[in-house]
């Protein structure tokens, strides 16, 4: 029986990422994460530590990518731990010039597990985060399929945030801050199109390109914008004028038709 890439043959999520795709010049990246984690937070704070993103997916390029962690706290995060996070982020980006970035995203527990994160939160653990240390959340999470639910609760908030997009864009004035926000907003929107039609085309992937290509064996008439996206998703840099194209373009057109075909994800609190 033929499946899709990145489903089961029960067509659901395969589990994205692992350690031992992590390639060799960023394996000291991740085994000093792991030292400055416990030396910055204490055995105590941290539940579980993951990856995501092309250094667990084996995809990374030194000094282009970034390395994304997700930090799961016992409790929800404080300042003091978020204090703690952008101290870890600052050693590593110093330290290592094959990461271009740190980033680590803190979250509670809880929060991971509750209901009203079950289809978003919860689904990006299980499915797109690679353990690295504690007890894995996944084991207590439901497996998934590519469902217009989670369609619409991963990725149905773009019409929310577009005015502050814009709002950002238009405060924007130096290149460095432009090009990170088009990197930014091209993920975003290539993403969003790629879940748009998901539950159509019946599978999963990350890739930006394949996820552009995806989108466009759906929406043909919007297929080069997204691929646009896609390129400067990469490098945001050489595509200038392209973040203000995207935000009257591309961006508004998609949030109609993801408000249309999947509806409003679910305000949170």
């Amino acid at each position: 029986m033929t499946h899709r890439t990145g489903m089961d043959r029960d067509g659901c999520f395969l589990r994205e990422g692992s350690l031992d795709r992590v390639s060799a010049p960023f394996a000291p990246v991740v085994a000093e994460l792991h030292a400055r984690l416990g030396d910055h937070f204490g055995p105590a704070v941290p539940h579980s530590s993951y990856l995501y993103g092309s250094i667990p997916r084996g995809t990374a390029v030194p000094g282009v990518s970034d390395l994304d962690v997700l930090l799961a706290l016992r409790e929800n995060p404080t300042e003091a731990d978020r204090a703690a996070a952008q101290a870890v982020e600052d050693r590593l980006d110093a330290a290592f010039p094959q990461v271009n970035g740190v980033g680590i995203l803190l979250v509670g527990v809880d929060g991971v597990l509750s209901e009203a994160e079950r289809y978003d939160l919860g689904w990006f653990v299980a499915c797109l985060c690679t353990p690295l240390s504690g007890p894995d959340l996944g084991v207590r999470l439901p497996r998934y399929r590519p469902t217009s639910l989670l369609a619409r609760e991963t990725n149905g908030d773009l019409f929310r945030s577009l005015p502050g997009l814009r709002a950002k864009a238009a405060a924007a004035t130096t290149e460095a801050e432009r090009t990170r926000l088009t990197r930014g907003v091209a993920r975003r929107l290539v993403r969003t199109g790629f879940t748009l039609v998901m539950p159509r085309w019946g599978g999963w992937t990350s890739d930006l390109t394949e996820s552009a290509e995806v989108f466009g064996r759906y929406y043909p008439a919007h297929a080069e914008q997204m691929r646009a996206a896609a390129r400067a998703a990469r490098t945001p840099a050489a595509y200038p004028e392209l973040l203000d194209a995207l935000l009257s373009g591309l961006a508004p057109w998609l949030a109609d038709e993801y408000l249309a075909v999947h509806g409003a994800k679910a305000p949170r609190p």
